[in-house]
């Protein structure tokens, strides 16, 4: 009888809800439905589309005070010479390196931005851009770039925000725009640059041939385009190949049976260990920065998959590119070659590199028996208490610097090919590091 009662009660309570809402059920619902045929109005100047404090703002206004006269040189439209009028450098550098700044690499999503979001619409200021300008200015100036990463430095120095007295280096391996099927063997190299030939040839023979449908005129451009980059990709290729053939004769002293493989894609990429422990066509890129401000203050890009050939280099460039005397140098194990740190000490350079690993932990900085005065002088120093906390400096610069550069500025999988296309990309980034963090110092 419970039960009964118990269904009785539920069963009036449905009927009673189901009453309650018959009547609304009936009635449409009020809905805030979209109009998209409304016009708008909007007045407003380019101008007022950023607030007075964007960071958008504080960026063009360091790029306007920037010596740009490397970007401007090479440019034909001048005076009342006929042609077309070139976009100003100055908006194209700018551009980049916000787009650096919100970590966007692509040219063709750039060119998107410039009609879609307001900081690009004001950077832009009504005048229009595609993705091949954008392309190309990134990556065809780089004596230019170069020189302006060094203008840059030398602002900070003069305003004292930095000091290149110790320096800290960490290599970055950054994905290249090749696939590992790229790689190929000699052999099949020559099967595809003969395929790549006999492309070239037939084509040349059907744009003679009336008969043949010839299709538009870009279209044929694009087909001969196409032949003719892929036949100097292969052939670059194959250039690379003896150069190879004699790193694989050296590598730990033994003479490697394989034979040496080159990218189709970008011959001048190379196959390294990534830092997840896989193997992938990459680049090195080697940065440099200062320990106190966090600053970069070297930059340079290598297809080499070791670092202890790069610590010179690098400290030579920031000695160049700052006028300062490097003194102390913090670099990673993967840097600890012996001859190196010996020139470095030998010069009056401090290196902080810990010494390898031993059997018995206690002898790892005792001096051999073979080291001359400086090299022994590393070794002890390197086992006392302040030498192994200023070493703690390398991690905390270089590796934030890194995921910040990967996360933040653009600094992922490459989308150009080339050593020197790739260190444009660098100079890029790291030059957008430096403003955004040192951008509004250096306007006061």
């Amino acid at each position: 009888m419970a039960g009964m009662e118990n269904r009785d009660l539920f069963g009036a309570m449905e009927a009673q809800v189901h009453t309650a809402a018959t009547p609304c059920d009936e009635s449409p619902p009020r809905l805030r439905r979209p109009d998209r045929q409304q016009v708008l109005m909007r007045p407003c100047s380019l101008e007022e589309l950023i607030a007075g404090e964007h960071e958008v703002r504080t960026l063009w206004a360091v790029v306007e005070q920037l010596d740009l006269g490397g970007f401007y040189a090479p440019l034909k439209a001048r005076g009342e010479h006929p042609g077309r009028c070139a976009t100003d450098p100055r908006l194209l550098v700018a551009l980049w390196l916000w787009a650096a700044t919100q970590g966007e690499g692509s040219g063709r999503q750039i060119a998107k931005l410039c009609e879609q979001d307001d900081t690009y619409q004001w950077l832009c200021g009504g005048v229009s851009l595609n993705h091949h300008t954008l392309s190309d200015f990134r990556v065809d100036h780089e004596k230019a770039l170069d020189e302006l990463f060094t203008l840059v430095l030398a602002m900070m120095m003069k305003k004292n925000l930095l000091s290149v007295q110790r320096i800290s280096q960490d290599g970055l391996r950054v994905r290249a725009s090749a696939g590992r099927s790229s790689f190929k063997r000699g052999e099949t190299l020559d099967k595809h640059l003969a395929a790549a030939q006999e492309q070239i040839r037939l084509l040349k023979i059907q744009a003679q041939d009336p008969a043949h449908d010839q299709g538009s005129a870009p279209k044929r451009a694009a087909q001969e385009r196409a032949a003719r980059e892929r036949e100097q990709r292969v052939s670059a290729a194959l250039a690379v190949l003896p150069e190879l053939a004699a790193i694989k004769a050296k590598h730990n002293g033994k003479k490697s049976d394989q034979p040496p493989r080159a990218s189709t894609t970008d011959a001048q990429a190379r196959v390294m260990k990534m830092p997840d422990g896989g193997f992938c066509p990459a680049y090195n890129l080697q940065l440099a920065q200062d320990t106190s401000a966090r600053a970069i203050v070297g930059v340079e890009v290598t297809n080499q998959g070791t670092d202890y050939q790069q610590s010179e280099p690098m400290r030579q460039q920031a000695q160049q590119r700052s006028g300062a005397k490097v003194e102390e140098h913090l670099v990673d194990g993967g840097y600890a070659k012996l001859e190196v740190i010996q020139r470095a000490e030998v010069s009056g350079v401090k290196m902080y590199v810990p010494p390898k690993q031993t059997l018995v932990p206690e002898q790892q900085y005792t001096p051999c028996a073979k080291d001359p005065a400086a090299r022994a002088a590393w070794r002890q120093r390197m086992g006392s208490a302040e030498a192994q906390a200023i070493y703690k400096l390398r991690a905390a610069t270089s590796e934030t610097v890194n995921a910040d550069l990967r996360t933040y500025r653009g600094l992922g999988p490459l989308l150009v090919r080339g050593l020197n296309k790739v260190r444009c990309v660098a100079l890029w980034s790291a030059l957008a590091y430096n403003l955004m963090h040192f951008g509004a110092a250096l306007l006061k």
